[in-house]
């Protein structure tokens, strides 16, 4: 059975690939992420990923499927109660969610939490509903400039976030409310996944943007992980992107900032020229943030050519004994109904230039199975479900 001293495991946030068993079940019938971009954009140019394989992972328009592949490619279907980003995450390391996260979307959150909340953090509220990123600051933007109140708003995700202008709230105020925010949340009444900090700058309406400055402040992982398994063993264990946010830190031995794809995929090109052994765990969010929410259908399609072309420069710096994963943690189609993410299967390529036979693996019982050959590779507890699949790519 080969063994590799590094892993590199990559997250096209919301790049999923549709027919889940229970799309049905979560609202989402139809949905495809993948396959609905190549539509609206009439086929894509991604050479890397198609010689890959990709085309067999799916029916994707100008993506063909090869006779001969270079790398290995199957479907993953979630099993846990969820599609949001820390269930997707956290069952490719082995945990397997079973009562999902409390979400308030319908209704916001409940006055006396808003009331706790300003209470903590001596400013009012504005907002409270369910909105985009961007249609919330538009809503908002300039009410803030003139009262100083926060501006707070969640989505189909378990989510509370607080919006505050860059020249109007300070950052390290913004920060404090999402740590009060955080603690307030900690009670079983409204026990979210994650409090999110969304500071803004802009001088009016059609004229806000969101910076880098965005912090997550999730639960921690409710039992151990492949990542603590690695750490606990001394191997490192590089957190690319939000991937640090999401685990709270836990197993992570480094943390790289990243503030956009581009930049996410210079970085791990960069982790890539370094020696170490053990997991390069890299998110890129900008697929899911930027363009799904955003129902952006033709942004996105770029974007995932852009990361194409970004992908042959990692592939340079790789060695004999390196493995790529590339994979997504949920759906977010941009042609879907509404602007939240969908139940879909997602992607998994597996490359290596020492492969010897890739080919299709079909359909794949669970995310975590790349937690478990992650965890086989360098012979450390694999703490959750997921089965290895070391032994088959060869």
């Amino acid at each position: 059975m080969k063994k590799y001293k590094r892993i590199f495991l990559i997250v096209c946030d919301s790049m999923g690939v549709g027919d889940a068993q229970d799309a049905k079940d979560f609202g989402d019938e139809d949905a495809n992420t993948l396959g609905h971009i190549c539509d609206e954009m009439n086929g894509l140019n991604v050479p890397v990923m198609e010689g890959m394989g990709l085309g067999s992972i799916g029916d994707f328009k100008g993506i063909p499927k090869l006779k001969q592949q270079l790398a290995y490619t199957a479907r993953c279907e979630e099993v846990s109660n969820g599609k949001d980003t820390m269930t997707g995450h956290w069952e490719m390391m082995g945990l397997k969610i079973t009562h999902p996260f409390k979400t308030f979307t319908d209704t916001g959150f409940p006055d006396e939490f808003i009331k706790l909340f300003e209470e903590k953090t001596g400013r009012k509220c504005v907002g409270n509903y369910a909105e985009s990123g961007t249609k919330i600051l538009d809503d908002w933007g300039e009410y803030q400039m003139q009262t100083g109140e926060w501006i707070v708003y969640t989505s189909a995700d378990s989510v509370f976030q607080i919006a505050s202008h860059e020249e109007i709230i300070p950052l390290d105020e913004l920060y404090r409310a999402c740590d009060i925010a955080r603690e307030i949340a900690m009670d079983d009444r409204w026990k979210i996944g994650r409090v999110i900090a969304r500071p803004y700058i802009g001088k009016g309406k059609g004229e806000f943007v969101r910076t880098a400055n965005r912090h997550d402040l999730a639960l921690e992982p409710f039992g151990k992980t492949v990542l603590d398994s690695l750490k606990e063993n001394g191997y490192d264990v590089i957190g690319v992107g939000k991937i640090p946010d999401i685990f709270v830190d836990k197993g992570i031995t480094r943390k790289v900032k990243t503030v956009s794809n581009h930049d996410g995929m210079i970085k791990t090109t960069e982790v890539a020229k370094e020696d170490f052994t053990g997991l390069a765990f890299i998110n890129l969010v900008d697929f899911d943030a930027v363009y799904g929410h955003r129902r952006n259908p033709v942004g996105y399609g770029h974007a995932i050519e852009e990361f194409d072309e970004q992908l042959n420069d990692l592939l340079v710096q790789l060695q004999e004994d390196d493995l790529l994963m590339i994979t997504a943690d949920h759906g977010n189609d941009p042609t879907y109904k509404g602007t939240d993410h969908t139940r879909e299967n997602v992607p998994l390529i597996i490359y290596s230039k020492s492969l010897e036979n890739p080919h299709h693996l079909g359909l794949l019982n669970s995310y975590a199975v790349m937690g478990a050959t992650i965890a086989d590779n360098f012979d450390v507890e694999n703490p959750g479900i997921g089965d290895s699949l070391l032994d088959v790519i060869k």
